[in-house]
C-alpha cells in the first residue's frame, strides 16, 4: 500500500492525466459519454484505495482539498461575465432562478419522504446534491467541504448525480415537439425569443491557448485569493452547525471569483484560467474520491429515486412559473438543463428547442456556477431543519 504523501499524489495525478487524456482522444472519448470524466475522475481513486493500492486516510488528503479547492473556485469564476447574463432580460433569469427554488423545494420535500429510509445524516448530501443541480460539479464539491459531509453520505450522491441528469436531459430532449402546443396553451410571450435572439451572445470567456506562464500567473492569482479567503474565513463568526470557517471561506471566495471577474484579471482567460481551474478541481475529486469506499455507493439506487423527486418538483415550479410569466417552452427548458446539468449539457439543449440560442442555456448555466454554492448551502440547512 502506498502511504507516502509524495507518492499519492502523483498517483493522484497519473488518474486524472488518464481519464482526461482518454475523454479528449478522438477514439475513447465516444466511450465517457453515458459515464462521464468527472465520473471517473472520483471512482477510481475510490478503487485504487478500496483494494489497498493507496491509503484511505493521509494528511495529504486534507491539505488538498483545504487550500486547492478555493483557489480552483478562483480561476473558475474569473471568467464570468455577469454584463452578458444580465442582457438575457428579467424572463430568463426569472425562470432560471424559480427553477432553482423547485431545486431547493424538491430537495426539502424528498429529503422529509426518505429520511426515514436513508437516515437523518444525508441532510447535507441532499445540500450537495442541490449545489450540483442550481449551478454544477465545482459547487457541488465546495458545498461537500464547506458543510464536511461525510464520504458515506458523498459517494451514492455522486452516482444520483450522474444517472438522473442525464435522464433527465433525455426526456428534455424527447418532449421538444411539444413546444408549439405548450406555447399556445400557455399564451407564452414568443416576443422574448426575439429579444434573446438580439441580445444573447456567445460567452466571451473562451479559453485561449496555455502558456506555461500564463499558467504560473493563474496559480499565483487562485493560491492569493484561496489564501485570502481563508485567512478571511477563519477570523469569521461561527454559528454551531451552521457556518464553519470553512464554510465562510468557500462562501467568500466565491464573492471574490465574482469581483475579480470586473479586474484586469479576467484576461487570465486568455491563457485558459479556467481550464487550470478545472485542473485542480479535478484534482481535489481525486482526493475527495481516495476517502471514500466502494461499499458507500450501496444506497444509490435508494437515493436515485429521491432524486427523481427533486426533478419533480423542479419541474412543476418551471412549469407554474412560465404559465405567471407566460414564458416560452424553450426557456423553461433552457432553464431547467442550466440548473440540472450545468454548462454541458445546457447549450445543448437549448439549441434544439431553439437553433442558434445555445449562448442561453450557457449563459444561464453560468448564473448557476455563480450562485450554486450559495443555494446548496441553503438546501443544506433547510434539510437539517427538518
Amino acid at each position: 500500500m502506498i502511504s507516502n504523501p509524495v507518492l499519492i499524489v502523483a498517483v493522484l495525478i497519473s488518474i486524472e492525466a488518464l481519464v482526461l487524456w482518454l475523454s479528449r482522444h478522438e477514439r475513447t472519448r465516444r466511450y465517457f459519454d453515458l459515464l462521464p470524466s468527472v465520473f471517473w475522475i472520483y471512482f477510481l481513486p475510490m478503487l485504487a484505495a478500496t483494494f489497498g493500492l493507496i491509503a484511505t486516510k493521509s494528511p495529504v488528503y486534507g491539505f488538498i482539498t483545504s487550500w486547492l479547492l478555493p483557489a480552483s473556485l478562483v480561476l473558475l469564476l474569473l471568467p464570468v461575465d455577469i454584463k452578458a447574463i444580465l442582457r438575457l432580460g428579467p424572463t430568463a433569469i426569472a425562470m432560471f432562478f424559480i427553477g432553482a427554488a423547485g431545486i431547493i423545494a424538491g430537495a426539502a420535500l424528498s429529503f422529509s419522504l426518505f429520511e426515514p429510509v436513508i437516515g437523518a445524516r444525508f441532510w447535507s448530501g441532499f445540500g450537495a446534491i442541490s449545489a450540483s443541480w442550481t449551478g454544477g460539479s465545482a459547487n457541488m464539491i465546495a458545498v461537500k467541504e464547506a458543510l464536511s459531509v461525510p464520504d458515506e453520505v458523498f459517494a451514492p450522491m455522486v452516482i444520483v448525480d450522474t444517472v438522473v441528469p442525464y435522464l433527465w436531459m433525455g426526456f428534455m430532449i424527447a418532449i421538444v415537439g411539444l413546444q408549439p402546443a405548450f406555447d399556445r396553451w400557455n399564451r407564452s410571450n414568443r416576443a422574448t425569443l426575439d429579444h434573446l435572439g438580439e441580445e444573447a451572445v456567445q460567452y466571451l470567456a473562451t479559453a485561449g491557448g496555455r502558456t506555461w506562464s500564463g499558467i504560473a500567473i493563474s496559480l499565483a492569482v487562485a493560491l492569493a485569493g484561496g489564501v485570502g479567503a481563508h485567512l478571511i474565513g477563519e477570523q469569521m463568526p461561527r454559528v454551531k452547525d451552521i457556518l464553519t470557517g470553512y464554510t465562510w471561506t468557500i462562501m467568500i471566495v466565491t464573492l471574490l471569483g465574482i469581483l475579480l471577474s470586473f479586474s484586469p484579471l479576467r484576461r487570465l482567460e486568455r491563457s485558459g484560467a479556467s481550464r487550470t481551474g478545472y485542473d485542480l478541481l479535478y484534482f481535489v475529486l481525486t482526493a475527495i474520491g481516495a476517502k471514500a469506499s466502494v461499499a458507500d455507493i450501496g444506497s444509490a439506487l435508494v437515493l436515485i429515486g429521491a432524486g427523481l423527486v427533486i426533478v419533480a418538483v423542479h419541474a412543476v415550479f418551471l412549469l407554474v412559473g412560465a404559465r405567471l410569466l407566460k414564458a416560452p417552452m424553450f426557456l423553461v427548458a433552457a432553464a431547467s438543463q442550466a440548473n440540472v446539468g450545468g454548462v454541458a449539457s445546457a447549450p445543448v439543449v437549448a439549441e434544439v428547442y431553439h437553433p442558434g440560442l445555445a449562448s442561453v442555456g450557457l449563459l444561464l448555466a453560468i448564473l448557476g456556477n455563480i450562485v450554486g454554492t450559495w443555494l446548496g448551502i441553503l438546501a443544506a440547512q433547510l434539510c437539517r431543519l427538518l
